[in-house]
């Protein structure tokens, strides 16, 4: 061996101890930090796993003050509750913070089918839209499949109900229907406009959701039908007839509300002004009682806390629990949060807002956080099949998000099921199942001490 070779083999000789040494202090590092959160893993599993009060207070939220639309009493009534569940728990420095909240109202609505025959149709308002006149729409509907087919049938389109009756694929889909539709519709002459329920699913039963106005273009009522309706009234035109429905639509926005944030913490033990802000939101919209979408995501949370407290688990930095106003039509909470503790130092911000279904995912951002995050998968495995994967995201943490606050969200294996009950009447306790609600609560418990604690 030459002196060059031999330098060679000096310089790969060193490279290889430097990689095998970085690896074993690697994986002893990574050895310790299971070793020292296993029991505090076991813990926490096991005494929220054999917890009844979570879903009892879930229920209890969703039957006594039915659903939480933005501006109504029953919302705030809902935080009034929450408010002093915070202090049962022994949360700290529980407060509210007001804000001002939209205020929309659906009244009284119906749809029926004149012609060519007469029937009643499963219809319900879209969250912001206009009212009918008094003596409603009566008018010939245009049954299209896209934004694509309406472009080419805009000559059709004058003086009718237009009814977006789109294959469904996925929510991020139908949610354009949901939101643009009624603009589409009016802007080639549309009197008012349908669409399918933004679901996978029928079972005769309509979903509502937000939906938005271009002010450049004439206000139309917009409304969805049942998958069910929504295909009846397709098959008529395929047969070469043309539907003619009556429309009528007491919904109005009327001034904003005075409604409120609501906030507890658990302080940290050594860095008590590093926060890791959790939640979900109080809001939901004014059909079911919204127990998945999103009691879930509050009662979840503060019981995750709450179950820290009571084994005496206090984390470095604090935790903070808020449930998040207006969510579902303004954001309005979510951006009054962010502006009233932009000087605060925010580690972490999370929200639970993906329905009661077996803890699949814990999803982090930026990406850097996964590498961080996945050696606890272990321990997460002692609840169910949890991976750290990329992607935490929430509507309300959006504006943290902006700020550059890393983020973290919870999914839920629902194959599917999640969409059936969105934004329905079917958003009711009855669908949740009170153990999985466990295995979602012991898995927030557990990462969120441990990322707090870290």
């Amino acid at each position: 061996m030459n002196n060059q070779q031999k330098s060679h083999f000096c310089k790969l000789s060193i490279i290889f101890i430097i990689f095998f040494s970085y690896n074993l202090t690697t994986q002893d590092y990574t050895i310790k930090l299971l070793e020292k959160y296993s029991p505090f893993a076991d813990k926490i599993i096991n005494y929220t796993l054999k917890d009844s009060s979570s879903f009892e207070k879930l229920a209890f939220m969703c039957d006594a003050f039915g659903h939480r639309l933005s501006g109504s009493d029953s919302l705030n009534k809902a935080i009034i509750w929450l408010e002093q569940e915070m202090k049962k728990a022994g949360l700290e420095n529980v407060h509210l913070e007001n804000v001002m909240v939209p205020h929309w109202v659906r009244g009284n609505e119906f749809c029926k089918l004149i012609k060519p025959y007469q029937r009643h149709l499963s219809f319900i308002s879209l969250g912001g839209s206009i009212k009918t006149p008094k003596e409603g729409i009566t008018a010939p509907v245009l049954v299209v499949k896209s934004f694509e087919d309406l472009e080419k049938q805009k000559n059709n389109v004058q003086g009718k109900i237009v009814l977006f009756n789109y294959d469904y694929k996925n929510y991020g889909q139908a949610v354009q229907y949901r939101f643009h539709g009624a603009e589409y519709a009016a802007k080639y002459g549309a009197i008012a406009s349908l669409i399918r329920s933004a679901t996978p699913n029928g079972m005769n039963n309509p979903h509502t959701g937000s939906m938005g106005y271009n002010d450049s273009i004439p206000k139309i009522p917009h409304g969805a039908l049942t998958v069910e309706d929504a295909a009846l009234i397709e098959r008529i035109q395929k047969r070469g007839q043309t539907p003619v429905i009556t429309l009528y639509m007491e919904s109005d926005t009327l001034p904003d509300k005075l409604s409120y944030n609501l906030i507890g913490e658990l302080k940290g033990s050594e860095a008590p002004d590093d926060i890791v802000v959790i939640g979900g939101h109080s809001d939901s919209w004014d059909v079911g009682s919204g127990a998945h979408d999103d009691a879930s995501g509050c009662i979840g949370t503060l019981q995750a806390v709450r179950i820290l407290k009571e084994l005496g688990l206090r984390p470095k930095r604090t935790i903070r629990v808020v449930a998040w106003v207006n969510e579902e039509n303004g954001m309005r909470g979510a951006w009054a949060y962010a502006k009233a503790h932009q000087n605060e130092k925010h580690v972490l911000a999370f929200e639970w807002d993906s329905g009661v279904f077996p803890p699949s995912e814990i999803r982090v951002s930026p990406d850097t956080l996964v590498h961080k995050l996945k050696i606890f998968e272990p321990l997460l495995s002692k609840i169910d099949s949890i991976k750290i994967i990329k992607g935490g995201f929430g509507v309300d943490i959006i504006p943290l998000t902006q700020a550059g606050v890393p983020t973290m969200s919870l999914n839920t294996e629902d194959h599917g099921q999640y969409m059936w009950y969105h934004h329905s009447p079917s958003d009711t306790p009855d669908k949740i199942n009170p153990y999985e609600f466990n295995k979602c609560i012991a898995t927030i418990a557990l990462i969120i001490f441990i990322y707090a604690d870290l």
